[in-house]
């Protein structure tokens, strides 16, 4: 085969191409010649016009019926500043602004596209190099990773900080301690980082080489040979087989079908999981950006606060010394005894925790299949406020359903299909039995049924010609597999070909006709053949009809229908048949009184409704509309308006024969999930590339507008004028859901981008039809600048990565599209419904867990340090450390860290409760787990604990002053573990086992510590007493600290939880 094919260079002009295509843009949407100078000044008119009219944002003035252009209040026109005053006042931000536009501009200048040759077969002789056909959604590589991983943390200030002070402890004037009392735990937090890092990167690194390693067949001078996916060459010569992903950007040369014709489906591109005959348009993956949590923002935030707080301490405590000899050293050396105000072992106990819930979510069986792709965001998924939604293979399987069919007078639904089937087979079966009789074939039905019933004859008569229609107004074709084992030419192909029904598919490029014709399938009249001219069916006897097809006229978004006109070869009658949406085809069938009532029923029910008519033709009329319609076709002038105008001539008193009713089949439980996000206070956006009618029914349909919620529909604006107005109209509607078309948003976003996101925002609900994967992200950019709130973008095609990465949290649904959608995305479900359980139960739980272990792991530092500065000051305000060595290091390692991690277990109301009571998600939006207040309050009980401890000590031991350091530190370390036992709210096991084994290693280092019980570096003998320890005065004293600085917490928490219990505490009980 490789020698059939002529290698030739191909010359593609890239360049040209976009420059016809704009231009073919520009002449289709402006303005008619003639006309172009008027509309040019008239559009000017209209915008300086407009300028002086400000969107109106009250409801002052709606009460007066005149146009909105009278209502609205007219702005005061500054008079523009001249001379000096001009420059002084705008000039210099003029000219600035000018300078700046004009240097970005340079800077930006795009790189000019030219004609590139392309040798087909033989892509070595390309002179110009092209990226690789891989796919990669790494972040680093092997030069980057370290240096990056570095600034990404160290662009944090809690660890810039700490690699400061650690670093100043190399400077013997301010060493105040061993090196690795500092140096340790900054190195294990630099160490789980970058391990995390490491194997999140690996994972991402598996997934790129499985999909890059996917095989295909290339065509080279020596046959086929197979090639991996990231190996394809520009240039390459690629068999793409059946049911094969198309790997690349590609050129469509030739087909084994003998008309040259190839369906393909682009879901991965447009979501779309239809049949189509056109080439894909190509479509990039963006790399994955770094995602950044907002509880990591607001902790930093917090840990800047605590740092200024520590500057002050340090700088009090020198003022209070009287500034004495090199007071710039001792303000260096408060600091760095101070420095555990801020605590470093916040980092690497929250990237441990986002660790943990990662590992919860992919273990949990009620959602199977769960992948945490980026394990940094865990709790961004506790406070989203926007969900961002694609329809097609995320809400819907995009799988049609035939679900009724109404004749007017009789509704047949699902559990009744088998009437329509006995009516049907009963018709051909008499109508063949005439024919017989009459040994001719040409009988009509009419005749055929005679002898039945008048009410039988009647219903039997409109089903059959409602289901004729349905078979023969479409544009489905009938494919037919090849036989095992035939894969050579396609002149013996259709000779190979198995005509029977378990072998035909249909193809087309609306889902919606596929149903209908597999419905006619299953009711007994079968499409078993079509080409361009003709069609054949088959009835429940098994006879084959045929039908020519004399004029097809396709479907347009402009028309909203479309249209056959066949002849039935076997009686020569013509029959003009056509189908379309109810209001393109309420004007054209004869009067009715029921098509509009029950469109809106079915639409109601979230059907997608078509109407189907008829009209027959004599010959004559035939003829006549013949010459016209040619006629018409080969005008110079104004040709689509003179076709469109002999088509019209025919759609006039057509037969009204039958109302459809087809179903998009939703994703399983989708309604309840649904339902359940909302009532979680989170508003759901539907940003599809559908058309308007389907995204409306779909919204109904899913539940995404309830049924007690208006709809209102942004009438399609052009112009800035029409976008004033229709905004001004939208804001009179309260309550009501918003569907928009791409178009007017994109005009709304031009000239009125504030005004239109803050009405939408106060929508329930937002369809965006017909949105390209641009728009998809810009609406998520808009909504984090203008609202601040959370955002979180699923979906399942490649159009959708662009909105995914945009959000603060993407997550991809990996199906029938493809996996672009779920590599790109920070998590990855297999089913909608399992959002439901992602956000209120580990989203929710990750926040409150997260939110918890961060200000618990603030209080440690700050009661530590509170003591420090109480032991300062009763030594004159010497800079002398408390706790020395070990000490410092184990109080935040093997003697708090086990009992402070098991936080993370911990869970206020159980799963099935959250999932029940989706209301208790909304209170987190605002915020409140983790606060300034919440802050303010762990700061007050740090100061409390620090000062009762440390004060305690030096009181009850006065006498025993040398064991202050023992007793002070055992008191510490069991108020410690009594205030988590205070913070947790439902006990695990684990946490009760991580109590005990960190009291127990406490307990034991004892006898190993000794040395480190002394005060500063003078040796007091012996420091540490074990006899001393083991007495009751000591065990009791030590007890009474300890119940002091946390009983009046116990009590503040039980009567808080008596007299205010939180939300859900009163679930709990």
């Amino acid at each position: 085969m490789a020698d059939q094919i002529p290698l030739y260079p191909v010359r593609s002009a890239a360049a040209a191409a976009a420059n016809r295509k704009r231009a073919a843009y520009y002449s289709a949407a402006g303005p008619r010649p003639g006309a172009d100078r008027h509309s040019r000044y008239q559009l000017e008119d209209e915008s300086a016009h407009l300028d002086e009219m400000p969107l109106m944002m009250s409801e002052e003035g709606f009460e007066n019926e005149e146009s909105d252009y009278h209502t609205l209040p007219r702005a005061r026109i500054m008079q523009r500043k001249r001379g000096l005053e001009w420059f002084v006042c705008d000039g210099w931000k003029f000219l600035c602004t000018s300078c700046c536009g004009w240097l970005i501009n340079i800077c930006r200048r795009k790189k000019e596209l030219k004609a590139r040759t392309v040798w087909l077969g033989c892509p070595e002789k390309c002179e110009e190099k092209h990226p690789r056909n891989s796919i990669k959604n790494q972040k680093y590589n092997v030069f980057t990773f370290i240096p990056g991983v570095l600034y990404e943390q160290f662009k944090f200030f809690l660890n810039l900080y700490f690699l400061v002070i650690s670093c100043s402890q190399f400077v013997p004037a301010l060493k105040i301690g061993y090196l690795y009392t500092y140096w340790a735990p900054l190195g294990f937090v630099l160490a789980v980082t970058m391990t995390r890092e490491a194997i999140d990167e690996f994972r991402r690194f598996q997934r790129d080489k499985e999909v890059n390693s996917q095989l295909y067949s290339k065509l080279t001078v020596r046959g086929k040979v197979q090639v991996k996916s990231s190996d394809i060459q520009v240039g390459d010569l690629i068999i793409v087989e059946k049911n094969q992903r198309i790997p690349s950007d590609m050129v469509f040369l030739r087909t084994s079908e003998k008309a040259g014709s190839c369906f393909i489906r682009t879901d991965q591109l447009d979501g779309e999981t239809d049949w189509k005959l056109k080439v894909a348009v190509s479509c990039t993956q963006r790399l994955p950006a770094l995602g950044v949590g907002l509880l990591d923002l607001e902790l930093n935030r917090l840990t800047k606060a605590l740092f200024l707080a520590l500057v002050a301490l340090s700088i009090v405590m020198v003022t209070l010394q009287g500034f004495v000899g090199p007071w710039y050293r001792n303000l260096f050396r408060f600091l760095l005894l101070f420095s555990y105000i801020i605590p470093i072992s916040l980092r690497v106990n929250l990237d441990m925790g986002k660790a943990v819930y990662g590992w919860m979510m992919m273990k949990d069986e009620n959602i199977p299949g769960t992948v945490v792709r980026t394990s940094t965001i865990p709790e961004e998924l506790g406070r989203l406020v926007y969900l961002l939604t694609d329809k097609t293979g995320t809400l819907t399987q995009n799988e049609m359903i035939f679900k009724r069919l109404h004749l007017g007078t009789v509704s047949y639904g699902a559990d009744t299909m088998d009437e329509i089937q006995s009516h049907v087979r009963d018709s051909y079966s008499q109508m063949q039995s005439q024919a017989g009789g009459n040994n001719t074939g040409s009988t009509p039905l009419r005749k055929a049924q005679s002898s039945a019933p008048k009410v039988r004859k009647s219903v039997s008569s409109r089903i059959h010609e409602a289901v004729k229609a349905i078979v023969l107004c479409h544009n489905v074709t009938p494919v037919y597999e090849s036989r095992a084992g035939v894969t050579e030419e396609t002149e013996f192909a259709e000779a190979d070909q198995d005509f029977s029904d378990e072998n035909r598919t249909y193809q087309a490029s609306s889902p919606d006709e596929v149903a209908l014709v597999q419905w006619t399938e299953s009711v007994g009249l079968t499409l078993v053949s079509r080409d361009l001219t003709s069609m054949q069916l088959k009835t429940p006897s098994g006879q084959v009809l045929s039908f020519c097809i004399l004029q097809l006229f396709p479907f347009t978004s402009e028309s909203k229908r479309m249209g056959v006109i066949v002849r039935d070869e076997s009686t020569a009658e013509i029959t003009f048949y056509m189908k379309g949406a109810d209001v393109a085809m309420s004007p054209i069938v004869q009067y009715n009184d029921w098509l509009e009532e029950e469109c809106g029923n079915m639409a109601r029910e979230g059907l997608r409704t078509l109407v189907v008519a008829k009209k027959a033709l004599t010959e004559e009329q035939y003829q006549d509309f013949e010459s016209r319609y040619t006629q018409a076709k080969l005008s110079m002038h104004d040709r689509s308006l003179k076709v469109a105008a002999v088509v019209e001539s025919l759609e006039r008193e057509m037969e009204l024969l039958c109302l459809t009713g087809v179903e998009d089949q939703l994703q399983a439980d989708v309604r309840p999930t649904l339902e359940m996000l909302r009532n979680a206070g989170i508003k759901i956006w539907m940003l599809t590339g559908d058309k308007l009618e389907t995204a409306t029914c779909i919204a109904k349909s899913s539940h995404l507008v309830s049924r007690t919620q208006d709809i209102h529909i942004f009438r399609q604006v052009t112009s800035r004028g029409e976008a004033h107005l229709e905004l001004n109209a939208f804001r009179r509607k309260h309550d009501c859901a918003l569907v928009i078309s791409g178009d007017s948003l994109e005009v709304c976003l031009k000239y009125y981008e504030h005004e239109f996101v803050e009405l939408a925002c106060q929508c329930p609900a937002v369809v965006c039809c017909r949105c390209s994967p641009t728009q998809k992200a810009r609406i998520v950019t808009l909504l984090q600048q203008h609202t601040g709130r959370r955002t979180c973008a699923i979906g399942d095609g490649g159009n959708d990565v662009s909105m995914i990465q945009a959000a603060d949290c993407g997550i991809g649904i990996e199906g029938k599209e493809g996996k672009q959608a779920s590599l790109a995305a920070d998590f990855s479900i297999t089913q909608f419904r399992h959002i439901g359980r992602l956000l209120m139960v580990h989203g929710r739980n990750s926040y409150k867990r997260s939110a918890a272990l961060g200000q618990f792991v603030m209080h440690r530092g700050l009661i530590i340090s509170t003591m420090q500065a109480v032991f300062s000051s009763v030594f004159y305000f010497a800079s002398i450390p408390l706790y020395q060595g070990f000490l410092m290091v184990g109080y935040a390692t093997i003697y708090t860290m086990f009992p402070v991690f098991s936080l993370v277990l911990d869970q206020d109301v159980k799963p099935e409760m959250a999932m029940l009571y989706p209301e208790l998600y909304k209170d987190l939006t605002k915020g409140r787990s983790l606060s300034f207040k919440t802050f303010l309050i762990w700061v007050l009980i740090s100061i409390y604990q620090g000062g009762i401890l440390m004060y305690g000590a030096l009181v009850l031991f006065e006498s025993e002053f040398v064991h202050v350091v023992a007793i002070s530190f055992t008191a510490l370390i069991l108020t410690e573990l009594l205030m988590v036992a205070l913070t947790v709210r439902t006990w695990h096991w684990l946490m009760v086992v991580a109590e005990f084994l960190s009291l127990g290693c406490y307990v034991s280092s004892l006898a190993f510590l000794n040395e480190y019980f002394g005060i500063g570096r003078v040796s007091f003998g012996a420091f540490l007493d074990v006899a001393f320890i083991t007495t009751v005065t000591f065990l009791w004293k030590v007890s009474a600290i300890t119940v002091v600085s946390c009983l009046p917490l116990y009590v503040l928490k039980y009567l808080r939880r008596k007299l205010s219990p939180p939300s859900y505490c009163k679930l709990a009980s």
